[in-house]
């Protein structure tokens, strides 16, 4: 699964580098047999994102993107969609992505993050619940997220510091911790989807679309 992701981030334009980072040996070992680069972090990281900021805080690089090892199936193209929404504006400190949701079961899941955004594609909230919440059986566009991050490397490295809200706290979302210290995060849409990886369940369904996935490469050699 690791070894997908690491090829997929390498295909997208926009990343100069793709480096696996990680407290666990194990991780690190497998990442090394595949090729890729590892940097081995401390492990009282309370979240991903405090990760990512150890892992950046010997690079120069002035865009840093957190791509989560469990998203095997993430574009090449989502990932520079959400690069480019900071590339457009060099006022936004963090970056993600959402997609549309498309089935009644990915809206009423709480594994299913939902975003809001207002005019300017800001993120307005993140939750696990049902947002936003449609009266007297009404329609509105409703989308999930897509856990993937673009951070301005001084915003990223001032993260770790920032206060942890009882927002963050209640829905277990690390992104709720910049827009409770009042940060903008710009949510570029995207058609791509990407399934993580939490359970067996889930394993088992990427375990299929890689399989339909193989068959239609090998129909597009055979036509």
């Amino acid at each position: 699964m690791l070894e997908h992701v690491y090829e997929r981030a390498c295909r997208a334009r926009y990343l100069t580098q793709v480096v696996v980072a990680t407290d666990d040996e194990r991780i690190a070992s497998e990442a090394r047999r595949f090729g890729a680069p590892v940097r081995m972090t401390r492990a009282d990281h309370i979240s991903g994102t405090d990760r990512v900021a150890e892992a950046a805080s010997t690079d120069s690089a002035e865009l840093v993107v957190n791509i989560q090892g469990d998203e095997p199936l993430i574009a090449p193209e989502a990932i520079d969609a959400a690069v480019l929404g900071l590339l457009d504006d060099p006022e936004i400190p963090m970056g993600t992505l959402k997609k549309l949701i498309e089935t009644p079961e990915e809206l009423a899941s709480p594994g299913v993050v939902k975003v809001v955004t207002d005019r300017a594609n800001n993120a307005i909230y993140f939750s696990r619940s049902i947002i936003p919440y449609v009266r007297d059986g009404g329609r509105t566009a409703q989308y999930k997220h897509i856990g993937l991050y673009v951070y301005r490397r001084d915003f990223l490295l001032a993260y770790p510091g920032l206060a942890v809200g009882p927002l963050e706290r209640a829905e277990g979302l690390e992104q709720l911790r910049a827009l409770e210290n009042g940060y903008k995060i710009r949510v570029a849409e995207t058609y791509y989807d990407s399934v993580h990886v939490d359970t067996p369940e889930d394993l088992e369904r990427v375990s299929r679309l890689f399989g339909a996935e193989a068959e239609n490469a090998i129909e597009k050699d055979d036509g």
